[in-house]
């Protein structure tokens, strides 16, 4: 059953990275127009980028869903892990929209500062998942399928806190309509596709070592499931990170703070370094109580010690990939994300996966992942910081030197 949700997880992350996406499109927008003073236009984004994204969504999801089996056969899963696998994603799937709304809502809070609430949303997600997980699967014996159910309550969870807070907290949404509707679509998809091949490049790397360590057997693909959701767990802070920055990115660059853009740059790769190798440490300390909390075997462990003793490492480096894509998204380089993350999980993970899985088995999975993960992350890093250096320098007019000053104030607070 754990390989399974690793066969799953390599498909739905297809699907997840679509909305994310059209979330930091979203961000972006709303972020700049409130750096612009424009709160009106921003809540109609705001609306009309919820709608999109749930449409497209669905979309996606209906695809998916059709097409499940012929996926998961792209990735050599066993006829009986398969079946299980293609269960899940059909039960898991149709929540897909619901998931959007929250999705979104959550980048909308961020948007206007208001990190703590977003945080909310997120937390709730994951009570809900504690709180239910245990219940169904083991006291109500649902295994798989309580797992799935669980799944779609929190997503319906997460988007029902998420529109409290951006309609009746703190209403930052319009009425929908249809001119605003057509008017956002180009700008908003100016930046939503490119985001969207971005992020679509992360779940394409991972499917492909899906394939590759898949030849070693479900204790490799279970330990694989393992280490991705490990990986979320622990770097979840890294993840979150470029969502929130991008909405600082963008409000400083509308306001035609370029120092600020810079220091949120600065600032946020030292962050990943600090947080990176922190967290490497804790992974190596409990990588035993790990393995036997997951009942891995031995190919199962290597696999895993592969990640915690090498593979989270390479956070140190890899985390600049995220910060770079973040601030290429909010200032108007979105093409920037998709070369650099289509060259790392595009160009490079494949013959670095064949390569490394012929001298070190299925933990050469990890290695490649490492390998490419730092090299890349070092050219973004370099290329994001050249471009945010000579970011232009003009303030818009209707900004007068108190609204500068708030707006220093307001960087200064985010970093305490």
């Amino acid at each position: 059953m754990v390989a399974a949700i690793g066969y799953a997880f390599a498909i739905q992350f297809f699907s997840v990275s679509t909305g994310i996406g059209m979330m930091i499109a979203a961000t972006a927008l709303v972020a700049r127009s409130i750096g612009q003073k424009a709160h009106l236009q921003a809540r109609q984004q705001a609306t009309a980028g919820m709608i999109v994204t749930t449409i497209v969504q669905a979309c996606i999801a209906a695809f998916i869903i059709g097409f499940r089996h012929d996926l998961l056969a792209l990735v050599v899963a066993p006829d009986d892990t398969a079946a299980l696998a293609a269960c899940y994603l059909a039960m898991t799937l149709p929540s897909l929209p619901i998931m959007a709304i929250g999705i979104l809502g959550s980048a909308v809070l961020r948007a206007h500062g208001r990190g703590r609430e977003a945080m909310y949303v997120t937390l709730l997600t994951g009570t809900v998942s504690c709180l239910i997980d245990p219940y169904i699967i083991f006291y109500l014996q649902w295994g798989l399928d309580g797992a799935a159910l669980a799944l779609v309550l929190s997503r319906v969870g997460i988007a029902g806190m998420a529109l409290w807070f951006v309609i009746r907290r703190y209403p930052s949404m319009a009425q929908p309509n249809w001119p605003t509707l057509t008017a956002l679509l180009n700008p908003f998809f100016t930046i939503a596709l490119p985001a969207m091949l971005a992020q679509i490049a992360t779940p394409f790397g991972n499917y492909v070592m899906t394939s590759l360590i898949s030849a070693y057997g479900d204790s490799a693909v279970a330990a694989w499931a393992v280490v991705s959701r490990l990986t979320i767990v622990a770097f979840g802070e890294i993840f979150a990170l470029s969502g929130a920055i991008s909405g600082i990115f963008a409000q400083n660059f509308g306001a035609g703070l370029s120092d600020g853009v810079r220091t949120t740059y600065q600032d946020a790769l030292i962050f990943c370094a600090a947080y990176s190798l922190v967290t490497w440490a804790v992974l190596i300390y409990f990588n035993d109580l790990i393995a036997q909390s997951f009942g891995l075997d031995a190919v199962g462990t290597d696999v895993l010690r592969a990640f915690t003793h090498i593979g989270a490492g390479a956070f140190l480096f890899s985390g600049a990939l995220f910060v770079s894509n973040a601030a290429f998204n909010a200032l108007g380089k979105p093409l920037r994300s998709t070369l650099t993350s289509w060259l790392r999980d595009g160009v490079l993970t494949l013959p670095a996966g064949l390569w490394l899985t012929g001298i070190y088995g299925a933990s050469g999975v990890i290695y490649a992942q490492a390998l490419v993960g730092a090299l890349v992350g070092v050219l973004a890093a370099r290329w994001g910081w050249v471009f945010v250096l000579h970011i232009g320098t003009t303030d818009p007019p209707q900004l007068d030197l108190t609204e500068r000053r708030a707006y220093r104030d307001i960087n200064r607070y985010r970093r305490r």
